[in-house]
């Protein structure tokens, strides 16, 4: 009877975590960075909202940097490509997947405490305005490769869901 009580117990518990949280779903995460000795790094992945309600990811923390942002590409008035930090984040509307993706939206490891070698993980911590925090461990892949196809906003193979 005892057991049954705690079973019972755990199960109300596990519903008891807000529902937003169960909406957001991350897949397809890796993190790189350009060599060993390199002081910034990146992580991309793909962040689903399962959920009826629109969020939005606000922030980014990990202790693999000493700076952990939200960044993306935009072309400069010279057509060049250059990195900016994106203040207000990205919105993730409901049923729908937003791609953070090698010359988009990604997350930007600044000051590396440490080298991001292949075959480590990273623990990163996603802020949603909605949804909270939510960890994910990402797994350092120094050898994959962009999928040119997709432009940056397709499936990028060897899928790893968090």
């Amino acid at each position: 009877m005892k057991l049954k009580n705690f079973f019972g117990a755990a199960a109300l518990a596990l519903t008891a975590v807000p529902a937003f949280a169960q909406d957001i779903m991350v897949h397809d995460s890796y993190a790189r960075a350009a060599s060993p000795s390199a002081m910034a790094g990146a992580a991309f992945m793909q962040i689903m909202n399962h959920g009826d309600t629109d969020d939005r990811l606000i922030d980014v923390r990990s202790d693999v940097a000493k700076r952990t942002e939200l960044h993306t590409h935009i072309e400069a008035d010279n057509g060049v490509m250059q990195m900016r930090q994106v203040e207000g984040g990205f919105a993730i509307p409901a049923g729908e997947t937003h791609m953070l993706a090698r010359g988009g939206d990604h997350v930007m490891f600044m000051g590396l405490n440490e080298s991001l070698n292949h075959g480590d993980s990273v623990t990163v911590t996603l802020v949603f305005e909605n949804a909270g925090e939510v960890e994910v461990q990402i797994p350092v892949d120094l050898e994959r490769q962009p999928d040119h196809g997709a432009m940056s906003h397709g499936d990028h193979g060897n899928s790893t869901d968090n």
